[in-house]
């Protein structure tokens, strides 16, 4: 039961002083709560999370692989290390990492739209092209997925599926529709 309370403890602790923006004394109450219970997956990836927010990104890498290496199910932090190694500039790792989230979840938009930036950054516009039209179905009304995807059929040469979703886009989010008719404009000045 003491260990239960202190744990309990240690876990609000964290939280108060990550909501007064002090994520170093909030990596210290996750660090006592490893001591507590070494493989615990909240603590990990918080830990791994706060990590990320200071800014040191190859430890919080580290951080996520360890805890894969004992919770591997977690998706989310399958997404997370994928995010973290594209923030890096790490596109191959990255893709690995997203590919792992999806066939764990395949229903994280965000591993989706994070696997197309990985292979649009390695000009494997073909996969991307797959991997955004998955993001779209699946978060139809972000415009990221759907500009992405834009961006993608004007990097393959296809004015008119820019065309067409530059239409789709008007109906939700004319601001993001404008920006991209004028990038096709200049892209394909023929077709506007």
């Amino acid at each position: 039961m003491k260990c239960s309370l202190r744990y309990r403890l240690l876990r609000w602790q964290a939280v108060w002083y990550l909501m007064l923006g002090r994520q170093t004394a909030a990596l210290a109450c996750f660090d006592g709560l490893l001591a507590w219970r070494a493989l615990d997956s909240y603590a990990l990836a918080s830990r791994a999370h706060v990590l990320a927010q200071l800014g040191r990104s190859e430890e919080a890498m580290s951080a996520l692989e360890f805890m894969l290496r004992h919770h591997a199910h977690s998706a989310e932090a399958w997404f997370n290390l994928g995010y973290l190694r594209s923030a890096c500039g790490r596109h191959a790792t990255a893709m690995t990492a997203f590919r792992q989230a999806i066939e764990i979840d395949p229903r994280l938009d965000r591993a989706w739209y994070g696997l197309a930036l990985a292979l649009i950054e390695q000009e494997r516009f073909d996969e991307a092209l797959v991997a955004l039209e998955h993001n779209t179905r699946l978060q139809p009304m972000s415009p990221y997925g759907w500009y992405q995807l834009a961006r993608v059929q004007m990097q393959r040469g296809r004015p008119e599926e820019v065309f067409r979703i530059i239409g789709h886009l008007r109906g939700f989010e004319p601001d993001v529709a404008a920006r991209l008719e004028g990038e096709a404009a200049l892209r394909f000045p023929q077709a506007s």
